[in-house]
Formats: C-alpha cells, sequence, structure tokens
C-alpha cells in the first residue's frame, strides 16, 4: 500500500508531506495510512484516502513528484518517505490547498479559538530553537519587528522557554504571556492573532499558512525549507537584519 511514516522529521514536516502525498493520492485514488492522522485531522485537514492498491510500490519524491501526478493512471503504490516535499513549486501547492475555500472554512470552523478571527490586536512570535539555534533568526530580529506593531498582547511559542532571547524579550515586554501548549493548539491559537512574527522551519511556516487574516513577518533569508517565495509571493512582511 501507498503510506507515510513517522520517521522523517517533526508534525509539521509530516503535515506537509502528508498534504503533498495526498493530492497525488486523489489523482490515482490510492490507498494510504497516514502518520499522525488523527493530529491533521484535528486542525481540520482531510487527507485522501483511496481503494486502489497494487503489488508494486515506487518512491515518490520531489524530482518525479509532479511528472506523477500529470500522469492519467498509474499501476504502482507510492512511498514518500525519502523526501520533504518542500521545494518552491510543492511548498506552493501545499500553501494553495490550505487556503482553497472548502479547507479553509474547515480549519476556521473546527479551530476552538476561531472568535479571535478578526477581534484582537495581538502579536504572536514563534521562536524555534531546540536542535537548531544556529538558524534562529535572532533577538534583534524579533525586537525589530515588534517596534514596528503596535498590539495589545503578546504571545509567544516556544521550544526553548529558558533561552537568552525570551529572557531579553521579557525584560523588554514585561507583559508577554509564554504559550505552553500541544502542537495543534499551538498552531490554532497563534493562526488567530493579527500579526504573527515567524522563526524559521516548518512549524513557524504551518502557523504562517494558518493565519488566513494576519500580517505576517518573516526574515527575508532562504533558511532553506518551506522556501520564502512563498511567503514573498502572498504579500507577507520581508524583514531585512
Amino acid at each position: 500500500m501507498s503510506f507515510t511514516t513517522g520517521n522523517n522529521g517533526r508534525f509539521c514536516n509530516q503535515l506537509i508531506r502528508s498534504i503533498a502525498f495526498s493530492i497525488v493520492a486523489e489523482k490515482h485514488n490510492l490507498f494510504v495510512k497516514y502518520y499522525n492522522h488523527h493530529m491533521i485531522t484535528a486542525l481540520g485537514i482531510n487527507l485522501f484516502c483511496g481503494k486502489k492498491k497494487y503489488r508494486k510500490t515506487i518512491k515518490l519524491k520531489n524530482n518525479n513528484y509532479f511528472d506523477i501526478l500529470a500522469l492519467d493512471n498509474i499501476k504502482y503504490n507510492l512511498n514518500p518517505n525519502y523526501d520533504y516535499f518542500q521545494c518552491q513549486e510543492i511548498v506552493d501547492k501545499v500553501f494553495e490547498f490550505i487556503r482553497s475555500n472548502p479547507v479553509k472554512e474547515k480549519i476556521i470552523n473546527i479551530n476552538p479559538f476561531r472568535e479571535r478571527y478578526g477581534m484582537n490586536n495581538d502579536v504572536f512570535i514563534h521562536i524555534r530553537l531546540g536542535d537548531v539555534p544556529q538558524y534562529n533568526p535572532g533577538l534583534a530580529y524579533y525586537l525589530h519587528c515588534l517596534s514596528l506593531i503596535q498590539f495589545d498582547n503578546l504571545y509567544i511559542a516556544t521550544d526553548s522557554v529558558n533561552s537568552d532571547i525570551i529572557s531579553e524579550i521579557r525584560e523588554k515586554y514585561p507583559q508577554m504571556k509564554l504559550i505552553c501548549d500541544d502542537e495543534i493548539r499551538t498552531i490554532q491559537f497563534g493562526s488567530t492573532c493579527k500579526y504573527i512574527i515567524l522563526s524559521h522551519g516548518t512549524f513557524s511556516a504551518i502557523i504562517g499558512y494558518f493565519s488566513f487574516f494576519s500580517d505576517v513577518y518573516f526574515l527575508n533569508k532562504n533558511p532553506g525549507w518551506c522556501t520564502i517565495d512563498t511567503f514573498l509571493n502572498r504579500g507577507w512582511n520581508p524583514i531585512e537584519i
């Protein structure tokens, strides 16, 4: 059968891979098992699972994705677990899927914080550090973004609550509030804030993709995944530091 697995990347890597794969599976009516399917469904994303199974399986990767998507018929299962599907063209398809009206409406309606959409003047920052602090945009970036915004409440979600960056922001903005929740509720709450300041990585990118009514800020430097051309082409706010 065609399938996804949890071996490659964290949750939002899995989410992007699963959406990209679901688009192909729907075209070819493939039977699929998705890793963390219940979490993805909790966000309001319906992944496609068809009926067709084959004896042969081939790898689905960035370099054959659109060729297979364009075919009228295939006679094999697909294994997508050898790539992240975060090249520009595929990321654009994932973004457009999330922003399509039926999907967008379900994401909004299932969000437990939906009453906040368009009804606050809050800013949300995602700060990724963890195992890849070398890619973080840095304190100056976050402070610069905050200096551009007139806001009421400041919320921060991070995987490193004891970092110097968090301490420095708290010193300048003592009213800041840490969001210490699971991945799903963090994405749901963060995406309802009027202003979003992204870090690097797929978790930040997904918060941006789900922020339908927000002003989104990002560092204008390609981090090597979830290409920033997707951000630039949607009229978000590029920041130069």
